[in-house]
């Protein structure tokens, strides 16, 4: 049966929208597929890890009839993507194998039942919607994701704190090491306030959500519609909706995290500092991944070293007339805040050597980001 004829970019931009969260290797077979599913015109695709569920649909599949079936999300997204941009891709099924052709080639795929395919089960209960735009989302989690936590045994580090307080929408990601912070004014949103009457509600995102949500959102104004349920969230946008299990967990206070009474702060030119903590990076130990940061009046001295007592030192001038410091950082978290912040002048304060410093932007306190000193 001829299950589908299209155009390769028809198939090829949903498909690799939806397969992002196909794990190449698992113990379930059948998610390592993708559900297609042909109604008339129209083609869905679905893909799953149990933990995340994202849903796309295309029009313009012409074929004989209609029909669902899972064939595996990464081979058929390499042989779309090996085929000439114009190609005209035809999906035929035979015997509970695929034949994917296009001009001369021919690939014949592996199936599995559409039945047999695990979706996951929309939660009930208490809904509350959101409504932004998704270029102001993205901004939000670019501002925080890169300080989630990898593989933590806290496990509700290992994602990202969305809280909802009356019209502001919030994001914390922290590691124990650094934290950042950032938030947004929230326009209408709807008629979801929770039971009590307060507009105060908090979730945790998995980290694997917000990467693909970083991955998938566009750049644009087009809106983003969020529902937060128990424990679940939901998000649509475009084409696409993607369904997320939230992180059961307690999230730490974070509000306790960012210091309020800073005795000294420096200002200065973000893209310069970037380019000189680039330069020094090249010669930190890989492990330690330290660097010195020596601050007196006007000047800002940033020395690397390592195991084969290879060094490097960068000056550049700064706004600060405080006291002398002498401090080590991380110079990996460092780099994040720089490379994901578009501001030209960033506010670094602190108190002293032992203690966390707050880096800002002037004018600007909807971001924080807090990092702590190491010993070099």
């Amino acid at each position: 049966m001829l299950l589908i004829k299209t155009r390769r970019d028809v198939l090829l931009a949903p498909l690799q929208a939806v397969s992002g969260i196909v794990e190449r290797r698992h113990t379930l077979p059948i998610l390592s597929n993708v559900l297609l599913e042909k109604r008339g015109q129209v083609l869905t695709l679905l893909a799953t890890d149990i933990e995340i569920q994202i849903t796309t649909s295309t029009t313009g599949a012409s074929g004989e009839g209609d029909g669902a079936v899972t064939v595996g999300a990464r081979k058929l997204q390499e042989i779309l993507r090996s085929l000439p941009d114009t190609a005209e891709v035809s999906l035929v099924l035979e015997d509970r194998r695929m034949q994917v052709k296009a001009g001369k080639s021919r690939f014949n795929l592996q199936t599995l039942p559409a039945d047999d395919f695990p979706c996951m089960a929309l939660s009930e209960g208490e809904v509350k919607r959101l409504a932004v735009s998704q270029k102001q989302f993205r901004h939000l989690l670019a501002q925080t994701h890169y300080s989630m936590a990898t593989q933590d045994v806290r496990y509700y580090l290992n994602g990202l704190l969305l809280l909802v307080d009356g019209g502001e929408l919030r994001a914390v990601a922290t590691d124990g090491h650094r934290l950042a912070y950032a938030s947004m004014a929230l326009g209408d949103i709807g008629d979801a306030s929770p039971p009590d009457g307060s507009q105060r509600q908090e979730v945790i995102l998995p980290r694997k959500t917000v990467i693909e949500l970083n991955r998938l959102l566009a750049d644009s104004d087009e809106p983003l519609s969020i529902e937060i349920l128990p424990a679940q969230i939901r998000f649509h946008f475009g084409q696409i909706n993607l369904v997320s299990k939230l992180i059961d967990g307690r999230f730490p206070d974070y509000q306790r995290v960012i210091p309020t009474a800073l005795r000294n702060v420096v200002t200065v030119n973000r893209s310069l500092l970037l380019q000189s903590m680039i330069r020094a990076a090249i010669l930190t130990n890989e492990k330690f991944r330290g660097v010195r940061l020596v601050l007196a009046d006007g000047s800002l001295k940033i020395m690397a070293a390592n195991a084969e007592q290879e060094e490097a030192q960068e000056e550049i001038e700064v706004d600060y007339s405080g006291e002398p410091l002498d401090v080590g950082f991380n110079v990996s978290y460092l780099l994040d805040v720089l490379n994901n912040t578009a501001d030209d002048i960033i506010e670094w304060g602190f108190n002293d050597a032992n203690s966390s410093a707050l880096l800002t932007i002037p004018g600007n306190d909807r971001f924080k980001y807090v990092v702590m000193p190491m010993r070099i």
